[in-house]
Formats: C-alpha cells, structure tokens, sequence
C-alpha cells in the first residue's frame, strides 16, 4: 500500500476521530528511508528540492544527523513537502530532527508566510492542542532532600493536578469569568493571587497574546474547556521533578542566569496546552477553512493542511481564536505552578518564596506568531508555524526577552521521555536562519498503540522505580505508551541542534518523579 494511499486514508479516518488509534498506526509504522532526491547541505542539514514535488514553491530543510534521517519514518518527507507547495511560504519548509508524521504539518514542522502577499494560516500547522508547551521551575532543593520523600511529593501532586482525559480542574469560573482569561491569560492569574509578578517576566508574550478575542470562539469549544483550568490532561503530557545531572551543566553562566546553580538540584518541568478547548477550535476552523478555500483559489495537495489567507476574515477569526486557545494554556501552565508550589511548601515546611521556586521559562510549542525576519535583504512580518517545534530567539532579540537572558538568548525547554530525561539549552542568533525555531523534544518513533503491545504499563512502572524514577499515572496503558523506547534518542536530537547552530545545550536534567496524564 502506497504512502499516498494511506494517506487519504488517514485524511478520512481523522475526520471521524483525530484520536483514533488506528490513524497512529497508519502514520508511525511507514517504512523508513528517505527520498533519493534528499540532498546533504551541512552536518545536520537535508535538503528536498522543488523538483521533488510537483507544487512546490520553496525547498523542504530537515535538521537531522545522519543516524536520525536514515531512522525518520516516510511520512515526514511526504509531509514536510506537502508544506513547501502553500501560499505565501518563505525561504524554506523545515522539520526539526524530532519530527514524525503528524496531521497535516510533521511533528516539529516549522513554515512561515508573508502575510502581505496571500500568506496563509493553517490549523494543521499549529496543531489542535494549542500552545501545548513547556515550563520550568526551579527550586533550592537537593536531591539528597527530596528522593526520601519522592513518593509522598508526586502522590500529593497527583491529587492537586488533575490528570487524564475528562479531567476538571479546582478553579470555578462562568462563562463571563472564562471568556475574561481567555483574553488575558496568565495575567489574569496574576490578577486573581495564582502567580508572581516575576513569573509573568517570564512567560513567552508575558503569557498574553493581546489579538485574542473570545467572539471567534465557538460556545462549544467554551462548554469543552471552562472547566479545565489546572490541570494536565492525557497523552505524552506530565508533571516531572527531575535533577540537574552531574558534570551535565555545559553552559555555565546560562545555567547560573537560569537559577541552575549545581549538580544534584531539584526542579519541576510542565507540559501541557489547551486541552479539549484548543481542540475544538482547532476543529471548527479546519471544518470552515474545507469550505471556503474554493472561494480563495486555494487548493492543497491534502486536506489536512486545509487554510485561508492570514489577511481574509476567516483567517483573521481563526488567529484571534488561536490567541484565546493560547491564552487559555498560558493559564493553565500558570495555575498548574501555583498548585506544585503549594503542594512542596506543605510538603518541605517553607514558602514557595524559601523555596526559591521561581520561573525560568514558559514557551508554547503548537502556535502561530507574528515575527520580522530578513528575506531577500528585506525585512518582512512573517506568520511563523510551529508545530510541534520551539520558540529559539537568540541575545539580539533581547527586547523580546527578560532581562536576565538579554546576553545570553531565550531559554529552550526541550523535553525527553520519562525514562531518559530532558534538556534545558538557549537560543543563538544563528537560530534566524530557522524563523527562530527548534526542536520541542525527543519526537516519538513508535505509535502509542505499537507501544502498548510491546510494553505493560505494570512492570514499566516497577522497573523505572528500581531505577529510582516514581511515576504515578492515570492508567498503566498510558504510561506504557509513553515508553523511553518509544522516542528517539535525546542526546542525537540535540547533537543535530548543535550542529546545525540553532540552540545550544545549558544542562542535562534526569527524572525522579513523574505524574503522567
């Protein structure tokens, strides 16, 4: 059966349910191999031509090793050019060496268009679960203190974060109250005692995209999300206490700007999105956008990167809905922190304040934002997609970052799996060459349901447990499905990032508790 065949197939499949086990199967198990048209640019840089699909208008770039292209599965290639052929794109279509098929857009795809000259916008290269992210928070804790208490710390934080598909949150809101956050995101925390001043210093945009205007926002996706507020979901989505690994700290002077002061310190790292609220609107402007692309002459090679013009009304209500999607899990990630830094100040005896549970940084992986870049010697506003792919500024865009990075670049907040560990890295100004993008984190090479017949959730959990990681998940399923040996290897991930320029490693971070969605 051909990749094409599949494809249109999978179109299908995720109309009736984008969750469907089945549609990861169809994706994950393609054949590996790349095209014979994939050109070698750099160490870490691929390249497919315009000549290797009909449509295209600029060429497809790859961030990978050698070792990670030879191991991408077939979807990617297929994907990533599918992107080159839309309107308005520039320079170049990327995927960074996490990627994997994804809908419409790969995992760790990354395009921008010239929203001047019919530049498009496309909930297939955002993502459904909007502004799906990562933060991290550090503390002035040792491993030495925390492990004899590992299992009462995660347990506890089960029960104050809320988990798993269905899952509702602690904070109470109307609809008036909803649609107020909805505008003002992690401000609106702020406002209500759930975060720090500091703490919004910190936040991508200050944790508020000001386009945000909940009108474009369906009552339906209002009903799905009002009262998720808090909490973490279901997926590859967790709450991780993890260690600074010894002799990892690469970067001094980032890691000292960062609060990493040592081998052997305590901090937290949270990832989740939008939820079921990021989903809806990401389906009800696929749906609108089916429709009304004959209007604008628009046709794509596959229905899954359905779009209109950024400039047209129903692009313009799509970006003012993302930004309230957006918004919504800058809260969440924000809400989420408050309750890890009651829950270790009960625990440890001190205030989050004794505890020093500050902040690095909070930065969406699923989104669409408004960026110059120099094209041609130009300088342009471009709309830069990424989807599942990160936000990597380097020191001479310090004014849209805190003070405290001006010198050094935007932290990166990469995360691995469960079992293998994660990594804090910065940005560099060599970054502009990617529109300012990396990677999000490792990038899966198994589908969840090949992993679940492969692993049991029961002796996981045993095993990383002698292995001194404590996970406590909603279901043992689930966390089989979230099996180290289910993503790509971190340390080649980052190798490619090195190589190719674009983010540089600050420090390695290992798990020693987990609470898994």
């Amino acid at each position: 059966m051909s990749i094409k065949f599949l494809y249109k197939n999978v179109f299908v499949l995720s109309q009736k349910d984008l969750n469907n086990n089945l549609v990861n199967i169809l994706r994950m198990e393609q054949p590996m191999g790349a095209p014979k048209e994939l050109k070698q640019i750099s160490d870490a840089v691929w390249e497919l031509p315009t000549s290797f699909k009909e449509g295209m208008r600029v060429p497809a770039r790859i961030i990978a090793t050698k070792e990670l292209i030879d191991a991408m599965d077939a979807g990617v290639f297929e994907q990533i050019s599918n992107v080159a052929t839309l309107p308005g794109i520039q320079k170049y279509a990327y995927c960074m060496p996490d990627g994997h098929w994804g809908y419409g857009f790969p995992i760790g795809g990354v395009a921008a268009f010239d929203v001047t000259k019919n530049g498009i916008i496309s909930p297939g290269g955002i993502g459904f679960d909007i502004n799906c992210g990562m933060r991290l928070i550090t503390t002035n804790l040792t491993a030495a203190e925390v492990k004899p208490k590992i299992k009462q710390l995660v347990d506890e934080l089960y029960k104050a974060v809320p988990a798993g598909v269905g899952c509702k949150g602690f904070v109470k809101l109307s609809t008036a109250e909803f649609k107020e956050m909805l505008s003002d995101g992690a401000q609106w925390c702020l406002k209500r005692g759930y975060a720090w001043k500091e703490d919004i210093e910190h936040i991508e945009d200050h944790g508020k995209i000001a386009q945000a205007d909940p009108s474009k926002v369906s009552d339906k996706a209002i009903k799905r999300g009002f009262d998720q507020l808090g909490t973490l979901g279901s997926g590859n989505h967790y709450l991780e206490i993890q260690e600074v690994r010894e002799g990892n700290i690469f970067d001094p002077k980032a890691a000292k700007a960062m609060g990493i002061t040592g081998p052997g310190q305590i901090v937290v790292m949270v990832h989740c999105g939008s939820r079921g609220f990021g989903h809806q609107i990401g389906t009800d402007y696929l749906r609108l956008f089916l429709d009304v692309m004959p209007k604008y002459g628009i046709e794509v090679r596959d229905k899954e990167l359905a779009c209109a013009p950024f400039n047209s009304k129903e692009g313009q209500d799509y970006y003012k809905a993302m930004a309230c999607a957006a918004n919504m899990a800058f809260a969440n990630r924000q809400i989420i922190t408050h309750q890890i830094r009651e829950v270790f100040s009960r625990i440890f005896g001190k205030s989050a304040q004794e505890l020093e549970m500050n902040l690095v940084y909070d930065v969406a992986h699923n989104i669409a934002k408004l960026e110059k870049y120099i094209i041609d010697g130009e300088e342009k506003e471009l709309l830069v997609h990424r989807k599942g792919s990160t936000r990597a500024f380097g020191p001479k865009r310090s004014k849209d970052l805190p003070k405290n990075y001006a010198k050094i670049g935007q932290p990166v907040i990469l995360g691995g799996s469960m079992e293998t560990g994660s990594y804090l890295l910065v940005g560099t100004d060599d970054a502009d060459e990617t529109f300012a993008s990396t990677a999000h984190g490792s990038g899966r090479t198994m589908s969840r349901t090949k992993a679940m017949s492969l692993i049991q959730g029961e002796k996981l959990q045993k095993d990383m447990e002698k292995r001194g990681i404590y996970v406590h998940s909603v279901t043992m399923k689930g966390l089989a499905e979230e099996a180290g040996q289910a993503y790509k290897d971190i340390e080649s991930v980052v190798d490619s990032l090195e190589a190719a320029g674009i983010t540089r490693r600050v420090a390695a971070l290992k798990p020693i508790g987990n609470v898994k969605g």
